[in-house]
């Protein structure tokens, strides 16, 4: 990094907390203060205002913000292309994935991508689709990998991988033995769903519209913020939920859950990368094309 206060302030303005950046950064809390009174001196204007631990920025502190948003995004895409003139990649590259995604696809494609660019530093956040969103927005990832059904005009979508949704109990629920049951019996049991704003729980909304049954209809009996805390929880109780195949992979193979088929209702979806219009980098592209030639047999 060519001027490093300009990182400090980034990170300052991004957490809005003096001991987070300093942490994240690895140094202290006064080389921190350092830096940012150094900015502003230079310019001689304050970039926040301080109100006892709180702080907030200044119309100043604003500017600096957006304009070291694209420095910084032309010091990564630097380093890239510099690095890539002597067949070396580097530099840093931050993904932000929905739950589903970051949890069941993305560890090999990364253990992979690593093992290939080990130059290149890659930190993974993991929320649901509309935060996923949210931070793409606000430049605090440089790609994203979202599920879901409704598209930003914000963003440019890059199909990833297929997915399906399938309705699944443990292995001694009461329907286990059924070979299929209706969509109206959906209204008849508990059912576990993803928390609001999940792009799976849009999926399943999407999906059930056609039979004439809406989300606040169905009979649920908890939300939850992950595949993981809705498959343990169904495995200790008489509910079902829909989940990715890739969630259930393993409790398929262990014989702890069963796929109960629903006649008519398939639910398939995509996986997309999403990238800020006008602003893919030299990094965020080469993953993307890595990931999308990665055999996930």
């Amino acid at each position: 990094m060519f001027d490093f206060r300009l990182q400090v302030f980034h990170t300052v303005a991004k957490r809005l907390n003096f001991s987070k950046a300093a942490e994240e950064l690895f140094i202290s809390q006064p080389a921190v203060t350092r830096h940012i009174r150094e900015i502003e001196n230079h310019y001689k204007i304050r970039l926040f205002d301080r109100n006892g631990s709180r702080i907030k920025l200044t119309a100043a502190g604003h500017i600096l913000l957006q304009y070291s948003d694209h420095i910084l995004e032309l010091y990564r895409n630097l380093e890239f292309e510099l690095n890539g003139l002597t067949n070396t990649y580097a530099g840093q590259l931050r993904i932000g994935a929905s739950t589903t995604v970051a949890q069941y696809v993305l560890p090999p494609v990364l253990a992979a991508f690593h093992k290939k660019f080990k130059e290149v530093k890659v930190t993974l956040k993991t929320d649901n689709t509309e935060q996923i969103e949210k931070a793409l927005i606000e430049q605090d990832i440089d790609l994203g990998i979202i599920e879901g059904h409704s598209k930003n005009t914000l963003f440019k979508y890059t199909e990833f991988i297929k997915d399906e949704l399938v309705l699944v109990a443990g292995i001694n629920h009461p329907w286990a033995k059924k070979q299929a049951i209706k969509p109206e019996d959906l209204l008849k049991t508990p059912l576990l769903l993803r928390e609001p704003g999940s792009g799976t729980l849009e999926v399943i909304a999407h999906a059930l519209k056609p039979f004439g049954i809406k989300i606040s209809q169905l009979k649920t009996e908890m939300q939850l913020s992950s595949s993981e805390s809705i498959k343990l929880y169904l495995l200790n109780s008489e509910a079902m939920a829909f989940l990715s195949v890739y969630a259930i992979l393993k409790e398929l193979k262990n014989r702890e859950c069963c796929i109960i088929d629903v006649k008519g209702l398939t639910i398939e979806r995509n996986f997309f990368f999403i990238q800020r219009h006008g602003q893919a980098g030299a990094l965020p592209d080469l993953f993307l094309k890595f990931a999308r030639h990665y055999n996930f047999r």
